[in-house]
């Protein structure tokens, strides 16, 4: 089932159950409140018609009393209920014996002294009469006419006994309102329910669209569509998701474009080291094969082999080292021993060109991975070493800068054009002629990947590099 059906029925289904429920029980709870009030009332009706009657006079009722015009006692009791029947509105009104012999029946079909079974059904109700109590019959039932009725009992005494029984049957009115009103509030739950489902599918479909447009834009980005823009929605939530939908794909689209350029960065930068293989493999294959081998330019161009294998595996040890994902193991570290230990390291290269490497940081105590910061320090003061000439200086420094430690690489070289300055940090592009070009990418995908920045300032005759890393709450000064 889709997300419209599934909206549909979680917000109509409960409002369907709580309407019948309610519905019901209300209907319920009314009929029975006006059903236990018909019964009081008739009980009352049964007991005032029982206070007008003699005992003596009904239990002195025969069958015979009924036959012809009737005796004097039975016309005159039976006048009397017929005057309480029509002024009351009962539909009967009859007497009975303690042995459910009828002898008085107004309203209804039982002769004197015949036994009137109908009591059956409230047998209890009865035998509560019997004992001197008013009841009534718990249940409605149905009379000839279709109508429902329910009975009132009340005791008949003489001389304070219970000789008998009056009964009333009277008419539940009552229920053809009640139906009526139950009617009109199925009629006013199927309004109702029309009405919510107008407004869950106006809700359904304002809620599902947008997330199937999103569906069918993450179904657009997962088969390769990486360039169309994630488009915005107004509702909060499903806005905040297309917005990180739509980073998520520039992130993708940022990375597939880096991977392109660094591949075709790869295969170009390979592509010289191998065509000079190839070319001094074939020489060097003519000056071994030859009548008279030339040694020493056999030698010269197995050099120039080596070279260009040893070119070949820096480019392939930078590209891995880029393209990896880095996993820092975050540890302390001094900040004065990380610069010295780059420093360090390209001390050998630096005498080598006469070039003076000078160190100056104040000390701290950092958090980070402190093998891979050494490396990116090493490439930035690498590149300041290999523009340098001999008598210059490069310069490393660190110092605290408000919540954050800033290192510093400088040196006095030619400096970098301001047109190739935005183009420093992309992966492959080199000024030199046997640089790689990953570098500068990777010393500062390494200072994002500690939470800093990587930033370049230069001029001819001054370079410098700032690498700032924020400084753990906890951390302070060295010693």
């Amino acid at each position: 089932m889709g997300l419209r059906g599934r909206l549909l029925l979680a917000f109509l289904l409960p409002t369907l159950l709580v309407l019948a429920v309610g519905g019901f029980g209300l209907f319920r709870a009314s009929r029975n409140v006006l059903e236990d009030e018909l019964g009081r009332s008739l009980a009352d009706l049964a007991a005032t018609v029982s206070s007008q009657l003699k005992g003596e006079r009904v239990l002195a009722v025969q069958a015979e009393d009924a036959q012809g015009e009737g005796s004097r006692t039975w016309r005159s009791l039976t006048t009397q209920l017929q005057e309480t029947k029509q002024r009351t509105g009962l539909r009967r009104v009859f007497v009975v014996d303690a042995d459910r012999r009828a002898r008085l029946d107004v309203g209804g079909s039982l002769a004197p002294m015949t036994e009137a079974t109908e009591l059956l059904r409230d047998n209890l109700e009865f035998a509560r009469a019997l004992s001197g109590e008013r009841a009534s019959s718990q249940v409605l039932f149905e009379g000839t006419d279709g109508l429902l009725y329910k009975t009132g009992y009340a005791p008949l005494l003489q001389d304070g006994k219970v000789v008998g029984v009056v009964a009333v049957e009277g008419s539940a009115a009552f229920f053809g309102p009640l139906t009526r009103l139950r009617n009109a509030f199925l009629a006013l739950a199927l309004v109702t329910l029309l009405l919510l489902a107008f407004v869950a599918v106006w809700m359904a479909r304002g809620l599902a669209t947008p997330l199937e447009r999103l569906v069918s834009t993450a179904l657009r980005i997962g088969s390769g569509d990486l360039s169309t823009p994630v488009a915005g929605e107004r509702t909060l939530e499903i806005g905040i998701l297309a917005r990180e939908l739509e980073a998520m794909r520039q992130a993708i689209e940022s990375r597939d474009r880096q991977l392109k350029v660094m591949l075709g960065g790869v295969a170009h930068e390979v592509k010289n080291p191998l065509g000079g293989i190839e070319l001094f493999s074939g020489l060097l294959d003519e000056e071994l094969t030859a009548a008279t081998p030339n040694l020493p330019d056999a030698r010269e161009h197995l050099g120039k082999i080596r070279r260009e294998l040893a070119y070949l595996k820096r480019i392939v040890e930078d590209f891995l080292a880029f393209a990896k994902e880095q996993r820092l193991q975050a540890s302390p570290f001094s900040t004065r021993a990380l610069l010295e230990s780059a420093a360090q390291r390209l001390s050998g290269e630096a005498e080598g060109k006469q070039v003076t490497l000078e160190v100056e940081a104040e000390d701290a105590q950092l958090s980070g991975d402190e093998s891979l910061l050494t490396s990116a320090l090493v490439n930035l003061v690498k590149n300041a070493v290999q523009v340098s000439v001999a008598g210059q200086k490069v310069s490393l420094r660190g110092a605290l800068e408000g919540a954050d430690y800033v290192f510093e690489v400088s040196d006095e070289g030619p400096g970098i054009a301001p047109e190739l300055q935005a183009r420093i940090f992309e992966p492959f592009f080199t000024t030199r002629e046997k640089g790689t070009g990953l570098g500068l990418p990777l010393a500062r995908k390494l200072a994002e990947a500690h939470r800093g920045t990587l930033r370049l300032e230069s001029k001819p005759g001054h370079t410098r590099f700032t690498l700032k890393l924020p400084r753990p709450a906890t951390a302070g000064r060295g010693p």
